[in-house]
């Protein structure tokens, strides 16, 4: 029987018909890649129609983390979400949920495809995946990411495939795809390396469930990250320095540790510095995110192995990648993000993590997800995932933003996602900051030395003796006093503390 004779194939906008108001969907992908393109776009479209009419439609959306214009953009620039979780980064999206026009929850990574099990949240009534390929009997060969679509595609009454051509068959084996059974029967998740595997290299699902095929030809709509500059270079250079000074004290073994790292252009910078340096040995990394850095990496053998939930990589290193698909047939895997972002598995294989903090105090709690304590910038991701279970923890950031006018280090963060207890080093442009083994007062004292720009050191310094002695020095009418100068002049600079006394 072939594929043909075995499923329905159909337009997008037959594909999308299907889909009422009030539905719940999941759709595959961690990123833009391996996300569905043609039939949310359609999804879309159809929200449009009925809204032109005068009539509801939205749906409910869990993915895996962030997706592409075609999927997030559309159907928020639609009016089409009805909720949305757990991680975005689409400028429309964004300005949805800002506007509480898109209701959105935030989530760890590891946590929804379990959450969605145990029957914590809604279950999907359509799964949207996109597949290089499929059989007859219902095994699915994902694209370029995993996120959460084993858990989506056992839980909805419907799966819609997206076929997309402009991926080639031969994935088929770079994905071990592994879903733990709930509590109380949970086995441990064997792996010891980040190149073993515990899984199969498909999703196998019943046949009879895949309600339709929609066919295409659709590059993943992953943009290229900002450069590196000065600032995000220097940074690089400071992670990959005290790395080596850790090696070399003894405190990390000397054949190294797995990295995880996140996404964007400070992480390529950190990713450069680590490859360049030659104090840092071969490694190998377990992370979410493989980017266009990794890539180079893995060429020259800087990297051995990777380990992530997608190849969220630009179209023209995806294509290379692909004519030279058996090269790294035995040194990258895609796993679930359950998988992928698993605390018992960082904890076991000892991750060096390494993500990057919007902002964070002198006493080392850190905020992703939140500008001035209110506006959502993407979501918390992975990063509390690989942080409380890390070997080593690592925040970055500038030390500034707005052309100076706000200190990334502040008397107390607006939002807290990674509390104090669980991070160990802050780095910025300036320096490092190690935390470990400090009391709240040691450790405002080394991170103002160390990351602090100089324009804001002597404010902070002046701002730790409001409190008078204490065990934490904390001025309850003053914490936010950075924050309220920038929000009335436009810059954190010029904050006076006598105001305050």
């Amino acid at each position: 029987m072939t594929l043909q004779e075995r499923y329905k194939f159909v337009s997008a906008e037959e594909a999308a018909s299907y889909v009422n108001d009030g539905d719940i969907i999941g759709f595959s992908g961690f990123t833009p890649a391996g996300c569905p393109k043609e039939v949310p776009t359609a999804i879309a479209n159809r929200a449009e129609a009925f809204h032109a009419e005068g009539k509801e439609f939205k749906v409910g959306m869990y993915t895996g983390a962030s997706t592409g214009d075609s999927l997030d953009g559309a159907l928020a620039r639609a009016n089409a979400i009805l909720f949305r979780t757990p991680y975005q980064s689409n400028k429309d999206l964004r300005s949805a949920l800002n506007d509480e026009r898109a209701p959105y929850f935030d989530m760890h990574l590891s946590s929804i495809a379990p959450h969605l099990r145990f029957g914590f949240m809604p279950k999907p009534k359509f799964a949207i995946l996109e597949v290089c390929d499929f059989t007859v009997d219902g095994e699915l060969i994902l694209t370029t990411g995993v996120g959460i679509s084993p858990t989506i595609a056992g839980l909805a009454d419907y799966i819609i495939l997206e076929w997309n051509h402009n991926h080639p068959k031969e994935l088929r084996g770079f994905h071990d795809i592994f879903e733990p059974a709930d509590p109380p029967h949970r086995l441990p998740m064997t792996l010891l390396t980040p190149s073993d595997r515990m899984g199969v290299p498909y999703v196998k699902v019943d046949p009879t469930k895949i309600l339709c095929v929609v066919e295409t030809h659709r590059d993943d709509e992953v943009g290229g990250f900002t450069p590196t500059d000065q600032v995000t270079d220097m940074i690089g250079q400071n992670v990959a320095s005290f790395l080596a000074n850790e090696i070399k004290s003894g405190r990390i073994p000397k054949e190294f540790l797995p990295i995880q790292s996140g996404v964007g252009n400070i992480a390529n910078a950190v990713m450069a510095s680590l490859g360049t340096n030659p104090e840092i040995p071969t490694f190998e990394m377990y992370t979410e995110v493989i980017q266009d850095s990794v890539i180079e990496l893995l060429r020259n053998g800087k990297i051995s192995f990777a380990s992530g939930c997608s190849l969220t990589i630009t179209t023209p290193v995806l294509k290379a990648m692909y004519e030279d698909l058996e090269f790294f047939r035995d040194k990258i895997v895609l796993r679930p993000q359950e998988m992928s972002n698993s605390p018992e598995l960082a904890r076991r294989l000892g991750l060096i993590t390494i993500n990057t903090a919007l902002e964070a105090d002198i006493f080392g709690n850190v905020n992703s997800t939140h500008v001035l304590g209110s506006k959502m910038m993407n979501g918390i991701g992975g990063s509390a995932d690989f942080t409380r279970s890390a070997y080593i923890s690592i925040f970055t950031t500038p030390s500034t933003a707005k052309k100076g006018n706000i200190s990334a280090i502040v008397p107390m963060v607006t939002h807290v996602d990674q509390n104090e207890h669980s991070v160990n080093i802050i780095i910025t442009e300036h320096g490092v900051a190690d935390l470990r083994g400090k009391s709240p007062l040691q450790r405002a004292e080394e991170i103002i030395e160390n990351c602090v720009a100089p324009e804001y050191k002597q404010m902070l310094t002046d701002y730790i003796a409001l409190s008078g002695p204490c065990h934490t020095p904390t001025n309850l009418h003053a914490c936010f006093g950075m924050h309220s100068q920038f929000m009335k002049t436009g810059t954190m600079l010029g904050t006076n503390w006598e105001d305050y006394k």
